[in-house]
């Protein structure tokens, strides 16, 4: 599996629309859908990808407990269907900008089986201090 890798600084047109890295295209010639995710950022998902996370969201909320059912149904109100133009662009619904606080800058990031969409500064806050680890500067 190649995967999802990379980071890449975007930006949102005044449609509320960001250019996908060219690497990153060819997987959502069918298009994708856009969800909601943990720490604030966006998740774009193939439609492949999609389907098998919705299985296992649907399989945990017949299983689970009402804040198994409650967390299925905040991701699945929280995502949408999305295609991408020719020139590679997608649209990000408004209330999607706003769960994940997007501005005018959007960093986009390779996250294996997904990509990740998030303001450069929640991405500061929330997963670069991971960055410590390769450093080797962790206790």
């Amino acid at each position: 599996m190649s995967g999802f890798v990379g980071r890449f600084d975007h930006s949102l047109d005044a449609k509320g629309r960001v250019i996908l890295p060219a690497r990153f295209r060819t997987s959502f010639d069918r298009g994708g859908c856009l969800t909601q995710n943990y720490e604030r950022c966006l998740s774009l998902w193939t439609p492949g990808e999609f389907d098998r996370q919705a299985s296992e969201m649907l399989a945990a909320s017949r299983e689970g407990t009402a804040a198994a059912r409650n967390f299925a149904r905040v991701w699945a109100a929280g995502s949408v269907d999305v295609e991408i133009d020719r020139q590679g662009r997608m649209g990000i619904p408004a209330h999607l900008r706003e769960f994940a606080g997007l501005g005018s800058d959007v960093l986009v990031t390779g996250a294996i089986d997904h990509i990740e969409l998030w303001n450069p500064e929640e991405w500061r806050v929330r997963v670069a201090p991971a960055q410590a680890i390769f450093l080797g500067e962790t206790a």
